[in-house]
């Protein structure tokens, strides 16, 4: 196996929660509303740093779908999956799109902001 050249990308990220390789950039979310078999999830237009799986005929809440699961190209964990294809016309604007899993997955501001909780009155001299 060669070496794996990874992309960092700039901006407010979502990271894989296994070993934080970028996996997607929040400007890139379409939908908070999805739901996986782990919870809930996220579909992004875009995403770096996967693997594809083979693709599958995947009976969704949603109806029947042509999906390959993603993967993290740096620690191997499943992370989510790709919609190849809709088979129901309402369905269709979901192709080409990417779901991560939310519980796979961690906000890039969870762990790189950290709020001073400390309550301060204002006759405290800043």
């Amino acid at each position: 196996m060669g070496r794996i050249f990874l992309i960092e990308l700039e901006g407010r990220t979502y990271k894989c929660k296994f070993c934080k390789v970028h996996l997607a950039l929040a400007d890139d979310l379409v939908s908070r509303a999805f739901h996986s078999r782990r919870g809930k999830a996220y579909l992004f237009n875009n995403t770096v740093n996967i693997v594809l799986g083979a693709s599958e005929e995947r009976l969704m809440l949603s109806g029947m779908h042509t999906v390959a699961d993603i993967y993290c190209c740096s620690c191997g964990q499943i992370v989510g999956w790709k919609y190849e294809s809709a088979h129901e016309k309402s369905q269709k604007y979901k192709e080409g799109k990417f779901v991560l899993e939310r519980a796979r997955i961690i906000d890039g501001f969870d762990t790189e902001f950290y709020i001073d909780a400390r309550p301060m009155s204002d006759a405290e001299d800043g």
